[in-house]
């Protein structure tokens, strides 16, 4: 049931209505039996296996609060957390040896998972009080807007709003709206424009030339962030109709100067929650060996972030090269800061934002290729050819297409540089009615006419 299918429109709407017209306990129970629907669709085991989780981790909580006077807590923990990785990392292997058995890895199962542990370490840290309430716990884990691919929230940012739901004011409604056609814009008319076209690259990479695989890698950014950010922006947008704020995911990832900046504004939610819960505590058991230890810790988290997304080397090579360069940037940061002041700051700017792009785009090779050999035959094939034609550059997309796609990723662009400045969608609602219905329709035109329909699915979700 994907955000921009027909069953979910109709589970929305009817969940949506009811929770409009329900009291504060009402619509907790309302949320709660849409996300058990939006999850069993998928395969009953997806919800059985996320209850389990929901149970193990609410009851894990208490646990940890109980035994903390008799010393036990750490042991409670760690074994909760050895007990929730252990099962993602069954799930996750079990998947990709059965072969044909994408049924045996629950779709959302990394996202809950990390969620659970930030739960429990901030209990067994004693930043956090564990939930008392079972119907507020099962639905901050299993919330339907954010099961999926997140963002993946903390219990200190998402518990309060769901212990006193109010039913949501227009003004809210209408933002999350708004929020949602720009995710629809994304996902349509970029993403899912460009999809068959770099996946046909990819899949056949050993026919293409080097000219068309250097587009596939230079556009496949593009793709998944414009297919990653539009989900991210359908779920807080859906999230806030019910009045429900969720944590921003991202923020103008292409504009960043260093990979270590891109980290900060790329899948934010879990960019931060890796660097709490796993760089931080090895930075912390590392310290003594002084830089040795930070730059351990940071190739140890990149790594294991890489290995996160896939059993396989692809994902740990695209990893290892992330926190590589954030190693060598933290190597030449003194170096980076003197140009950055000197008269030559401006082209500097330029020339970073450029290489940061390059070096991610480089290592989505690996995190796209099916296996290393394939991704260093990919990139060893990748040339700047003279004398190519149009039709061989633009990987078999049609002017139109061209043409639609560009002026979408312009649009988008444009929207997120002002967005930085002032928020529109907020000021939208100052504009004159007239200019701005005109506004709306001339949006849901380009999208009912430009968009992609029929791929609904999103890239995240297998992860």
């Amino acid at each position: 049931m994907s955000f921009i299918s027909f069953e979910f429109i109709i589970l929305f709407v009817c969940c949506f209505l009811l929770y409009c017209l329900a009291g504060n306990k009402g619509r907790k129970y309302i949320l709660l039996a849409a996300s058990s629907v939006f999850i069993g669709y998928y395969h009953p085991m997806f919800l059985v296996t996320a209850l389990l989780i929901s149970l193990l981790s609410y009851y894990a909580g208490q646990c940890i609060e109980k035994v903390r006077l008799s010393g036990h807590a750490r042991t409670a923990y760690a074994v909760t957390v050895l007990l929730l990785v252990g099962g993602w990392i069954l799930f996750r292997y079990a998947d990709k040896l059965s072969g044909n058995g994408s049924w045996l890895f629950p779709l959302g199962i990394s996202f809950y998972t990390f969620q659970a542990i930030s739960y429990l370490t901030e209990i067994y840290w004693e930043e956090e009080k564990p939930e008392k309430n079972l119907t507020d716990f099962l639905l901050y884990m299993l919330f339907f807007m954010k099961f999926l691919a997140g963002p993946i929230e903390r219990s200190a940012g998402f518990l309060p709003q769901i212990r006193n739901l109010q039913k949501p004011s227009y003004p809210m409604m209408v933002y999350g709206l708004r929020l949602i056609v720009v995710g629809l814009m994304k996902k349509l008319v970029i993403a899912d424009q460009l999809s068959p076209y770099i996946n046909g690259i990819f899949d056949s990479s050993h026919t293409a030339s080097g000219i068309q695989l250097l587009m596939a890698c230079l556009l496949y950014p593009v793709e998944l962030y414009a297919d990653f950010s539009g989900y991210t922006d359908m779920a807080i947008g859906g999230a806030m109709m019910f009045g429900i704020a969720l944590s921003p995911n991202f923020n103008r990832p292409f504009v960043a100067q260093s990979t270590t900046d891109f980290w900060r504004r790329w899948h934010m939610s879990l960019s931060f929650w890796v660097r709490d819960y796993l760089y931080m505590p090895l930075a912390s058991a590392t310290r003594r060996w002084g830089q040795w230890g930070i730059t351990c810790s940071l190739l140890v988290t990149f790594v294991a972030l890489g290995a996160w997304h896939g059993a396989g080397w692809t994902f740990v090579v695209y990893g290892l090269i992330q926190g590589i360069v954030i190693v060598y940037e933290l190597k030449t940061q003194t170096w980076s800061n003197a140009v950055r002041k000197s008269r030559w700051n401006r082209l500097y700017s330029a020339f970073s934002v450029i290489r940061t792009y390059l070096v991610f785009a480089l290592s989505l090779v690996f995190f796209r290729s099916a296996s290393v050999s394939e991704a260093c035959s990919f990139i060893s094939r990748m040339s700047f050819q003279h004398n190519v034609s149009w039709k061989e550059m633009n990987i078999g997309m049609s002017d139109h297409i061209c043409i639609v796609t560009g002026a979408g990723l312009a649009l988008i662009f444009l929207y997120e540089y002002f967005m930085a400045r002032t928020d529109l969608l907020e000021r939208l609602s100052r504009v004159p009615l007239p200019l701005r219905w005109a506004i709306y329709y001339l949006v849901i035109f380009a999208i009912l006419a430009y968009g992609k329909f029929g791929m609904e699915e999103f890239i995240y979700l297998q992860f």
